[in-house]
């Protein structure tokens, strides 16, 4: 599978800029990747040594949209939490120098 086509864009939340401190880093993957994939992946784009890779299926949800309130079915996705090499960092998640 192409290493650029594994990550599909990184999940930018509280949560995971909490984890990105502690260099964990979160990103939305390709349904059918698996963890070896991942790192593969990761470790190309980003030239960083991973040492763990979990991978979750995060359910679809429905939601209410619209001044009809149509009920909408989001689509489920998976999401892959990497861990780097201590010292090591993602520059896509870096927030600056925070006071």
């Amino acid at each position: 599978m192409d290493a650029l086509r594994i990550i599909l864009r990184p999940i930018i939340t509280e949560k995971s800029m909490n984890e990105a401190s502690k260099g964990r880093y979160t990103f939305k993957v390709f349904s059918s990747a698996n963890k070896n994939d991942i790192k593969k992946a990761v470790e190309n784009k980003f030239k960083v040594n991973v040492l763990k890779t979990t991978t979750i299926l995060v359910k679809g949800r429905r939601s209410r949209r619209g001044t009809r309130r149509v009920e909408v079915l989001n689509q489920a996705f998976k999401k892959a939490i990497v861990t780097l090499k201590a010292g090591q960092k993602i520059a896509l998640f870096d927030t600056g120098s925070q006071k």
